[in-house]
């Protein structure tokens, strides 16, 4: 009932944080990073969050990667080099460095979905992610799902191990998107529901949609040509509520930009919350 309440608040918090004057802008984000700066787990079973990337090839997860790593930093930062020519192809975990030790959330990057049953991640092994079964440098195959014989394969995973969020990351400028592709995140997404574990969606590229929003990023909640496009979101089950926007630190874009920055702490801080909420359910029943 907390995250059905927290799902719905999320655009309008989001959209809140963003309307403000200029001068607000900067104090909101500074807020924000210093909630992200200071989180730590409630649960001692946990060192740290997980959050799960999918989406098709090309999509972003990795630039999102690195921009979350740049934001965070204060520089550019390099965290995952992955592209539609050379995909990833392993289960990965990224950890950012803060100081001495890392931040208390991980990020998991998998093989892009294509439309193709011969290309791309299966959903059988992205159902497994979910549930901790898959270590960690584990190499995806098209063909067929990871076998419980592999060395890859965790059979007794801890809440350490599961995912804690699922996040799909949706580049708003791609084509139209395979049918195949759309049946796949729709199954993992039905997976995730009913594991339990909270949903978000991201759109990147959004600052190309259209020139309001490349005039002034903090405009992409109030633009029309966001929300025609990320329709297919009710195909795939994703609630409009729960689809937030980036400008990923990519093409170019190496200066740091604090509009981008506060995309992106506001996303973050929703998956930080979220991923609290699902631990204290599930460690309370």
């Amino acid at each position: 009932r907390r995250r059905r309440r927290k799902e719905e608040e999320l655009t309008s918090a989001g959209h809140h944080a963003l309307e403000h004057k200029s001068t607000r802008r900067c104090t909101v984000s500074e807020d924000q990073r210093k909630d992200v700066m200071e989180y730590k787990p409630d649960n001692e079973e946990v060192q740290h969050l997980r959050f799960l990337l999918y989406g098709w090839i090309g999509a972003g997860k990795s630039s999102f990667i690195n921009s979350v790593a740049t934001t965070l930093l204060g520089r550019m930062a390099i965290q995952q080099l992955s592209t539609p020519v050379m995909p990833l192809t392993q289960y990965k975990t990224h950890k950012i460095k803060k100081q001495r030790s890392y931040f208390p959330f991980v990020f998991n990057d998998i093989m892009g979905l294509e439309g193709d049953n011969n290309h791309g991640a299966r959903t059988e092994d992205i159902k497994l992610a979910m549930k901790g079964h898959i270590k960690d440098g584990y190499k995806f195959n098209p063909i067929s799902p990871i076998s419980e014989k592999d060395p890859h394969y965790n059979p007794h995973p801890k809440l350490d191990d599961k995912v804690h969020v699922l996040v799909c990351l949706l580049d708003v400028n791609s084509p139209e998107i395979d049918r195949l592709v759309i049946q796949k995140m729709k199954a993992v997404r039905e997976a995730a529901r009913d594991l339990g574990i909270p949903q978000i969606a991201i759109a990147t590229h959004a600052d190309a949609l259209c020139e309001e929003i490349e005039k002034n990023l903090l405009n992409v909640y109030k633009s029309k040509a966001l929300k025609k496009k990320v329709e297919f979101s009710n195909e795939v089950g994703i609630p409009l509520q729960c689809i937030m926007a980036v400008m990923n630190y990519c093409k170019g874009k190496t200066k740091i930009d604090p509009n981008m920055d506060t995309l992106i702490l506001t996303v973050l801080k929703h998956m930080i919350d979220f991923g609290n909420d699902f631990i204290e359910e599930i460690t309370q029943t």
